[in-house]
């Protein structure tokens, strides 16, 4: 369960609105026309749209802070989230406004049931990438563990409303609907 949600939380990757530091000329306004396709289209269109957005987006502008996100990711799935933290502490030290690596750091946190820590990582994401869906999708996740489900829809449907063809997020929504309705 726990490896379930780590994939859902790293497969929703990030945007940003403003201008992200580290891409390189040109590539906000491709973020733009990406937004865009998965807003309009449907099925491969969209997700082939959010495969470029998650491939932008992991994109630091630096081949070695890129080493240190992968060195990150590769802890991550060898399940050693304390050496996940470390060098995604390293990559933030070195890269403070990436917000990928907040991202990716809030998930490892999550893992380690470092819950404010985590949290605290995704508000700086979103602050540095008010379009991250992945962000929405992990601040929901938390909610959701600390048992505040009203929270967790406004962050998953936050987090929809970027992604709206996301088959995921439309599930996870309607669980959550589903289960406040049993609720109340």
């Amino acid at each position: 369960m726990r490896y379930l949600i780590l994939i859902m939380a790293l497969a929703f990757g990030s945007a940003a609105s403003a201008a992200q530091p580290g891409l390189g000329f040109g590539e906000n306004d491709r973020l733009d026309e990406l937004f865009a396709e998965m807003q309009s289209k449907a099925g491969e269109g969209a997700a082939s749209a959010e495969r470029e957005v998650l491939r932008i987006f992991r994109q630091s502008g630096s081949a070695a802070m890129d080493l240190l996100l992968k060195r990150g990711f590769a802890a991550m799935e060898a399940e050693d989230y304390e050496m996940a933290v470390w060098h995604l502490s390293a990559l933030i030290d070195h890269a403070p406004n990436f917000a990928e690596a907040y991202n990716m750091r809030a998930s490892a946190f999550f893992l380690l049931d470092k819950y404010g820590e985590a949290m605290a990582d995704i508000e700086k994401a979103l602050l540095l990438n008010p379009r991250h869906f992945g962000a929405l999708g992990g601040m929901g996740v938390i909610q959701e563990q600390l048992n505040q489900p009203e929270n967790a829809l406004k962050a998953y449907k936050a987090a929809l409303a970027l992604n709206p063809h996301s088959e995921e997020l439309i599930d996870t929504v309607k669980r959550v609907e589903d289960s406040l309705s049993i609720l109340h």
